[in-house]
């Protein structure tokens, strides 16, 4: 066996079924504890997104949150969509839909144990995630160490396809070499990394909203002109999430397991990567960055996934191939197939922008592409980071950050220039391991966060702005908020 097929094997163990189940029953779970916190809180969501607390150690909730979404929204939001059609067909969404809103409330979780249990590292700077509430919380160093070397191994192979989509975009579009492209972009990353958290949340809380909106814009601008197609195509999404389309009748499981997958990998809700941001913000309450942090769950899945997948569905620009034919290639298991010869991916929206703004297609996808790759790659450079530091128990240690920087960008600049494939394959095992580390952990470590939201929520009844005192709630280990 040759090293991709031994890497596609252990996706297929990691991404196995009970995965998807362990998600879904995840997300139900927290749902059910926190009384469906992502819709009884809604309103303090958008109210506490703007907050302005920032301090020495912490930025504020919104660069926090930019710096989440920066990881939420890449290219699994244009790519990860249009797979997500190809081989589960328009019923998969559906199930993108579910699992953004069960994982809301798992990203509530995670990221308020990762609030609750941050700490500074040796420049003063808040730090937290997964490793960090794992061996506070739970008391398993050697847990703790599993989850973070596999979130550095994860955050470092990721960066690398990002960067080759956003080299293989560039070049396609403007045919600008490659190796141009790949200099530019390291040469800009390695500007922004050099100024850790703050320059890293400063570029994010300006470049994310102005990616999305003109994203949403454009997408907006396709479907006005194929409005009258979008009932109809709303009810196919229904139809075929249930299996009671004709044409896509046989594809339940599969929409089920491929909306799932996808999903995840774009929300990340439960993954453990939102909680690594979740922790840099300054709040006066764990729960208010757990709310913040819950709602770009939404902000990724709900409004920018559901753009490109009405994008793509109202143009009729796509292909779905059949689950049950393998061994062949796919033109010839096509069930529908409006784009013959076209690969599932980015080149379904540029198809779909092109027929509605001609000429225009093949540009947007690169530009859409670019800044959110670009984001990306800074927010798994900060996850990966966090990690490093956590290893290093928070020791200030400038030869190993400085070290470790020079290998990510040798990484995501190798990568750049060459085929991505096993890169995607490892990364995808990478945040299905993180997956699993990190909700089993916060299954055992729910009762911190409980605790924090019934005591947030009797300081809102009672008209005071919350403010967390872990002692009264018999909270330990959480060394931030005691200084």
């Amino acid at each position: 066996m040759n090293v991709e097929s031994i890497v596609n094997a252990l996706l297929g163990v990691v991404w196995s079924p009970y995965l998807v189940v362990l998600c879904l029953l995840a997300g139900l779970y927290f749902s059910v504890r926190t009384r469906f916190i992502q819709l009884r809180a809604l309103p303090d969501m958008l109210r506490l997104v703007f907050r302005h607390e920032r301090s020495d150690a912490g930025v504020s909730p919104f660069q926090a949150l930019s710096l989440s979404l920066s990881s939420r929204v890449g290219v699994g939001n244009i790519a990860g969509v249009a797979m997500a059609i190809a081989f589960g067909g328009p019923g998969a969404i559906l199930w993108m839909w579910v699992v953004a809103f069960l994982g809301a409330s798992s990203a509530f979780i995670e990221s308020t144990l990762a609030q609750i249990y941050k700490d500074r590292d040796a420049g003063g700077q808040y730090r937290g995630g997964p490793a960090y509430y794992i061996e506070k919380g739970l008391g398993q160093r050697w847990y703790a160490v599993l989850f973070a070397v596999v979130a550095v191994l994860a955050g470092a192979m990721l960066a690398g396809t990002q960067s080759n989509a956003i080299t293989s975009a560039v070049n396609e579009a403007w045919d600008v070499p490659v190796v141009f492209t790949t200099g530019a972009l390291l040469v800009a990353l390695g500007a922004i990394l050099v100024g850790g958290v703050r320059r890293i949340a400063g570029v994010a809380q300006w470049l994310v909203p102005l990616m999305a909106i003109a994203y949403l814009l454009v997408a907006a601008m396709v479907m006005v002109l194929n409005a009258d197609k979008v009932p109809e195509i709303a009810g196919l999404v229904l139809r075929s999430a249930f299996g009671m389309d004709a044409a896509f009748g046989a594809m339940i499981g599969t929409a089920i397991q491929w909306g799932v997958r996808r999903g995840v990998l774009s929300n990340e809700a439960g993954m453990g990567s939102g909680a690594h941001p979740a922790a840099a913000a300054e709040v006066s309450h764990p729960v208010k960055q757990g709310l913040v942090q819950s709602f770009s769950v939404y902000i990724d899945t709900m409004v920018v996934c559901s753009a490109t997948a009405f994008l793509i569905l109202s143009t009729g620009l796509y292909n779905v191939y059949d689950p049950a034919v393998n061994g062949i290639p796919d033109d010839a298991r096509l069930l529908l197939g409006n784009l013959p010869g076209v690969e599932a991916g980015p080149r379904f929206v540029q198809h779909a922008v092109e027929s509605a703004l001609p000429g225009f297609g093949r540009s947007f996808v690169a530009l859409a592409i670019l800044p959110f790759a670009f984001t990306t790659i800074l927010a798994l450079y900060y996850m990966a980071e966090t990690n490093i530091s956590y290893l290093c128990r928070d020791r200030r240690m400038p030869w190993v950050m400085g070290g470790f920087q020079l290998l990510f960008l040798l990484a995501t600049g190798y990568s750049a220039l060459n085929s991505a494939t096993v890169a995607w394959s490892l990364g995808d095992i990478g945040v299905g391991l993180m997956s699993w580390l990190n909700i089993i952990a916060i299954l055992l470590l729910q009762k911190p966060a409980l605790a924090a939201l019934r005591d947030y929520e009797h300081h809102r009844r009672l008209g005071t702005d919350p403010l967390f005192d872990p002692h009264r709630l018999g909270v330990r280990n959480t060394c931030a908020w005691e200084r």
